[in-house]
């Protein structure tokens, strides 16, 4: 089944169950959904105008509300800790809806661009390792699926197009790899039924991404006034929010997983703070202000040689993450340096990337405290004659166990003096958990870099093997 065809507006929806005066439910409330344990999850729905609505859930909820004027009612129900024991929710208005094989578990939403939509299954000539795998071990009742086809709209829209599924071959096959193995790997370590709800959009840039009451404060920003006449191309600023992240309003979930920075590249200076802005939007959408958000780092990619994009711009949007993830509060960032493919901009090893993110909520979430989640960042320099030794820090619950190389040879350093011409150095490992560097170029050294550019391989990794985010000590503009 193909989930990304992108459909009419939900206005036509909207007017249409208006008319036809019948209870209508978005398309995320529906048999096979995941709701979230121990929480106060919010139901919503649409009826005749000003007529009562109940609600009974085999878990002892009952409730009861009218609709307003314009036939919307929601109501807030309390769930009760997880269990593999399937429940429903029967809704009663002026007609009656029963939601069946109804879990309470975990939820989390994953959104981005092609690296997030990205399948199990994989692109064309663009694979994902250990696909048939995982393919072959899909079948688990378990774990709930939910792809959000693509939308792009001038106005929020209230209902979105897609369906829970079970994970099976086919439809694991079909679904976000990042998103599906994070929640495969949630499962595996907390035994409890997890729902994870895919809204992803290849090719698309963060402003699409971000309400438009978010954007005004951007005056480099331009907001379309028309729809583009091909469906494909309606992803301009603000409008894939309003298509498939504001009908989710209210939807409760543990938290969000982001996978996005490529399309950006041209345009790294204001990346940070957009960062901040879809953060800050989304997590009121939610009605949580703590609401974790874990995102993937730009991997490496030759994109000036294939994109014809100077190299310094990949290496300003890794930067501009990184210094997002270090600003907001309850973020983390998985880095992809050891996992680049310098000709394909989408790594195979999605397996990875996914467990990254997990440990980040397996740690903070799931109380997994000895586990090993956040990379060391570069923190400050000092300099001694013709060498720069670099110092790190991680939290990672205030241990740091220092740095290694995993016998492989340093790469990737540079090293400039007050000319500001970066030549390559040649660095070690110190005991104390600090890197020196030295060039046989450079006798009175200034600045270093670390995969300072668009495609390199991260050779420098904590001691659980979480690579270091390339870095630089300067803030030179060449």
């Amino acid at each position: 089944m193909n989930y990304k065809k992108t459909f009419l507006s939900c206005s036509t929806f909207c007017i249409m169950f208006q008319l036809s005066a019948q209870l209508v439910l978005p398309n995320f409330f529906s048999d096979h959904m995941v709701l979230q344990q121990n929480d106060s999850i919010a139901l919503w729905g649409w009826d005749t105008p000003n007529s009562p609505i109940e609600i009974l859930t085999t878990w002892d909820q009952k409730s009861a509300v009218y609709t307003n004027d314009n036939g919307a009612w929601k109501i807030k129900l309390k769930t009760n800790k997880a269990s593999f024991e399937p429940q429903a929710i029967e809704i009663k208005g002026s007609s009656k809806i029963k939601l069946s094989n109804v879990l309470i578990g975990e939820v989390w939403f994953c959104s981005g661009q092609s690296n997030m939509e990205m399948p199990i299954k994989g692109f064309k000539n663009s694979p994902i390792n250990g696909a048939n795998e995982l393919i072959a071990n899909a079948k688990n009742p378990y774990i709930l699926l939910f792809n959000t086809e693509r939308q792009g709209t001038l106005t929020p829209e209230t209902n979105v197009k897609g369906t829970w599924e079970e994970a099976d071959y086919k439809s694991v096959s079909e679904f976000s790899a990042i998103g599906y193995v994070f929640a495969k790997k949630i499962f595996e370590n907390i035994n409890t039924p997890i729902g994870i709800i895919e809204a992803s959009w290849g090719g698309t840039i963060i402003e699409a991404w971000i309400p438009k009451d978010s954007l005004v404060q951007y005056s480099q920003v331009k907001m379309a006034k028309n729809l583009a006449e091909n469906p494909m191309e309606r992803k301009r600023p603000t409008q894939i929010y309003n298509g498939m992240i504001a009908p989710f309003k209210d939807f409760t979930i543990k938290g969000l997983l982001w996978y996005q920075g490529e399309s950006n590249r041209n345009n790294p200076e204001p990346y940070k703070n957009y960062m901040h802005t879809l953060v800050n939007s989304w997590r009121s959408q939610f009605k949580n202000n703590m609401l974790p958000f874990y995102f993937v780092q730009i991997a490496p990619y030759a994109y000036e040689k294939n994109r014809e994009t100077p190299a310094i711009k990949a290496a300003l949007i890794r930067e501009a993450q990184l210094q997002a993830a270090n600003e907001i509060k309850n973020s983390g960032m998985v880095v992809t340096a050891d996992v680049g493919d310098c000709n394909d901009i989408h790594p195979p090893e999605k397996i990875l990337i996914a467990h990254r993110l997990a440990y980040w909520a397996l740690a903070k979430q799931y109380g997994f405290l000895q586990l090993q989640y956040q990379s060391p960042t570069y923190k400050n320099f000092s300099i001694t004659d013709d060498q720069i030794k670099l110092f790190f820090e991680e939290e990672n619950n205030g241990s740091f166990q220092g740095l290694s190389s995993f016998g492989n040879d340093l790469e990737g350093f540079t090293m400039a003096g007050e000319d500001q011409k970066f030549y390559p150095a040649e660095a070690i490992i110190n005991s104390d958990g600090s890197v020196t560097v030295t060039s046989n170029q450079v006798t009175k050294p200034v600045a270093v870099r670390y995969g300072f550019e668009d495609c390199f391989k991260g050779t420098l990794f904590d001691t659980a093997k979480l690579p270091i985010s390339p870095f630089r000590t300067d803030r030179w503009t060449n």
